[in-house]
């Protein structure tokens, strides 16, 4: 009946949850360990195969301590129920016959040999509990291929003092052993000169040598840095200072090879100068269009004009192309240009030019130039007809308004953003204005305010002594009122008594 209750699962009670202790390694620490054993095993793989020396440094610890030694066998199945084994013993006691001699009375005893445990005594599972090797703490750190620390090691394996010692006396032996296999010193020498000549670099001392990644890629934007740098000098001026520069080459302005009367050697010399200035702004136009190029092949409709003419320069280029010079060159016709410039100063008796003299100098040329829109060019003023004029000024106030045009239009577009960038400090604005023009209307009210009562005031402190003057004339007189209407009162009082008395004697 006993048995039949406790198998009862009715009356079995309930479990209550289970409370576990709080985890003493976080799932973060965890992943920071796997890690770290990731970057051991990567820095040894990488190391294998490359360096003896590195890799004697580097041991396997794939094995963790527990199964450095011996692996831990899986638990083997008990022999018997011992549940079913301790509820028959507590049913045999509960039904043995009381005897005087209890131990007789018995149904089980404890097994001889087996200690004095409890009764029955239990077999132990497989893994045995309480065996020396691989608990924790006290074990010494499996991780020492290097003998990091052997004295910690041998102190857990001998608790006592002469292990240690003995210990300490077999590395001293060994140390013995070692230094005595040593051979004996020898005091010759030989003095070798390296096999490479001077001048030459010795190719296989850098071989194991890697360069840091960072160091490469600063060497190489510093080896770019300097490249533009000498493209950028071996480029026109018009180019390095970003001044405007035509889209287009107007040939005219050279002179053809068989004329007559031939050149003579200035002329020559002038066509020379304007080849070479054509040559230049071909390069320019193919290589480094202007801004009103780009803007020009960004739009349909002048996209295939603009390509045309860089196409037609580009054909004009291979037949006669630009001289490549060296910054040696450059240099030297620099220098050529500066001793003429001071020998024309020189010769002529002046010094630098100022700015308000060269922009005079150039409204005056400037002003004698004029662009004939039929003929597509340039001629001087004095040369061009009255048509002609009028239809050049027609030319100019039409790309007056057109530049006007496109200026309101990008400025709209800039003012569109700025009121929406800006929408909320203009509001902002109008109000503080608003309350600034309030705060300024009611200083002004008050300033007014002021001044009137302290015009009030100076009337006032002017007019205090008359009235308190008049005041005291008007106190005096009555006083003397008074004193009047009293001497009559008391006149007039003896008088009525007098005239009682003699009322009352007669």
């Amino acid at each position: 009946m006993q048995i039949n209750k406790l198998n009862n699962p009715d009356s079995v009670k309930k479990r209550s949850k289970l409370v576990l202790p709080k985890p003493q390694i976080s799932d973060m620490e965890l992943e920071e360990i796997v890690k770290m054993g990731q970057a051991s095993e990567s820095a040894r793989s990488s190391v294998e195969d490359s360096n003896m020396a590195s890799n004697a440094l580097l041991s396997e610890y794939s094995v963790t301590p527990a199964t450095a030694h011996a692996l831990r066998t899986p638990r083997t199945p008990a022999e018997q129920d011992t549940i079913l084994q301790e509820a028959q013993n507590i049913l045999a006691l509960s039904n043995a016959v009381q005897t005087p001699n209890m131990m007789l009375a018995t149904p089980y005893r404890t097994p001889q040999g087996e200690g004095g445990g409890a009764t029955p005594h239990s077999m132990g599972g497989t893994p045995q509990r309480g065996s020396g090797s691989g608990t924790t703490p006290g074990r010494a750190s499996v991780r020492d291929k290097l003998n990091i620390n052997p004295e910690e090691s041998v102190m857990e394996e001998y608790e006592a003092g002469y292990g240690a010692k003995q210990q300490q006396e077999e590395l001293k032996a060994q140390l013995r052993a070692g230094l005595a296999s040593l051979p004996t010193p020898s005091n010759d020498f030989e003095i070798v000169l390296p096999e490479t000549v001077d001048g030459e670099v010795d190719e296989t001392a850098d071989d194991s040598f890697v360069e840091d990644a960072a160091d490469i890629d600063a060497r190489r934007m510093a080896m770019k840095a300097a490249e533009e740098l000498r493209e950028m000098r071996r480029r026109s001026q018009s180019v390095q200072r970003n001044m405007p520069r035509p889209s287009d080459v107007n040939a005219t302005v050279l002179r053809p090879p068989n004329v007559e009367p031939p050149l003579t050697g200035l002329q020559q010399a002038e066509e020379l100068i304007k080849r070479e200035m054509v040559a230049m702004i071909r390069h320019d136009i193919v290589n480094h269009p202007t801004a009103l190029q780009i803007e020009n092949l960004t739009h349909k409709k002048s996209k295939s004009a603009a390509q045309a003419v860089i196409a037609a320069n580009q054909a004009k280029l291979e037949s006669d192309p630009l001289e490549t010079l060296t910054e040696k060159e450059i240099a030297n016709a620099k220098e050529v240009l500066a001793t003429e410039m001071e020998i024309v100063k020189s010769k002529m008796a002046h010094g630098d030019l100022a700015i308000e003299s060269y922009t005079k100098v150039w409204e005056e040329c400037y002003a004698q130039v004029l662009f004939l829109p039929t003929q597509q060019r340039y001629t001087r003023a004095a040369l061009a007809s009255k048509k002609d004029r009028l239809e050049s000024l027609e030319k100019r106030l039409e790309m007056n308004r057109t530049h006007m045009t496109e200026d309101a239009k990008r400025a709209a577009k800039i003012e569109k953003k700025l009121k929406v960038i800006l929408g909320g400090y203009q509001s902002r604005a109008v109000g503080l204005t608003k309350q600034i023009n309030d705060l300024y209307e009611q200083v002004e009210q008050a300033h007014t305010e002021k001044e009137t009562f302290s015009s009030l005031r100076e009337h006032e402190l002017r007019a205090i002594p008359k009235r308190v003057e008049a005041l005291r004339d008007d106190v005096r007189r009555q006083t003397d009122r008074e004193h009047q209407l009293q001497t009559r009162y008391s006149n007039q009082l003896f008088e009525r008594d007098a005239s009682y008395n003699q009322m009352q004697h007669h």
